[in-house]
């Protein structure tokens, strides 16, 4: 029997760590090594933004990915976790059945991810990635964050039916401040583009410029952000205003990235 302190605290480091991998892992749906590493690697913020959050987090370092893929690789000779392989050659990690358990086990109500690792198509995994992305570039800067899974099994603050029957694909906020994150296709059919476009006049109906749209008793929407390509901005962009929105508003209500939705930018770990 090892009665060395030190190497009893480092198997507890190790398994409260491997347990971290487990919650996020339920939280997110699946992850690269790369995503586990920069959320391991987060560091509490002072104060989050004032001007609302980055949509980018430094990268991991390479010591926090070497120690993720130690970790990894423990969980999945316990077969606490589930690996497959994305469209674009990156390997990902989800819970498994036995990985759930042991999450029940702690009071926590996961579910195994292996319906998610079958069948989905290179649409399905760039738009989760970008939007798992964003998420962890919120809990790096501080903020909190419901992620594109949380939000799709209802588990934030417009539970299943969401706001205006809109649910976003990542949920930013700060105290009562929050930020609402679309992930877009470029071509989105007629009948989501429309209900898009009702879900942001109902939000900011009688809503002077600049001030934050109220969707809760408690809660403010600041901005939406929209990940999307050009010619999705630019349509967006022209509906908004034909719908009698000024330039002003638009600036103050939406904000589109239209680099981020780029095959070439999802790393291969």
């Amino acid at each position: 029997m090892n009665n060395d302190p030190r190497q009893r605290d480092g198997r507890d480091i190790a398994i409260s760590a491997q347990t971290e991998v487990l919650r996020q892992l339920h939280r997110f749906g699946w992850l690269r090594t790369r995503d586990l590493a920069s959320v391991a690697s987060r560091t509490s913020a002072k104060a989050t933004p004032k001007d609302g959050p980055s949509l980018h987090a430094p990268p991991p370092a390479r010591a926090d990915i070497r120690r993720m893929q130690r970790h990894l690789a423990t969980l999945r000779d316990q077969r606490l976790v589930l690996s497959t392989m994305a469209p674009n050659g990156s390997t990902i990690y989800a819970l498994s059945e036995r990985g759930a358990r042991a999450l029940h086990a702690l009071g926590v109500p996961a579910s195994t991810g292996k319906d998610q690792m079958r069948n989905y198509h290179a649409a399905f995994f760039l738009h989760r990635n970008i939007a798992n992305e964003v998420a962890i570039a919120g809990l790096r800067q501080g903020f909190r964050v419901s992620t594109e899974r949380e939000i799709a099994q209802g588990r934030w603050l417009g539970g299943a039916d969401g706001i205006h029957g809109k649910r976003p694909d990542v949920v930013i906020r700060s105290g009562s401040d929050y930020w609402f994150v679309e992930v877009e296709r470029s071509q989105k059919n007629r009948t989501d583009y429309e209900h898009l476009l009702r879900f942001l006049a109902a939000t900011w109906a009688n809503v002077r410029i600049g001030d934050a749209a109220s969707i809760d008793r408690v809660a403010q929407l600041r901005r939406v952000v929209f990940i999307c390509t050009p010619g999705l901005s630019r349509r967006l962009t022209k509906d908004l205003l034909a719908l009698g929105w000024s330039v002003d508003e638009l600036a103050a209500r939406v904000y589109f990235e239209t680099l981020l939705y780029n095959f070439r930018n999802i790393s291969f770990f």
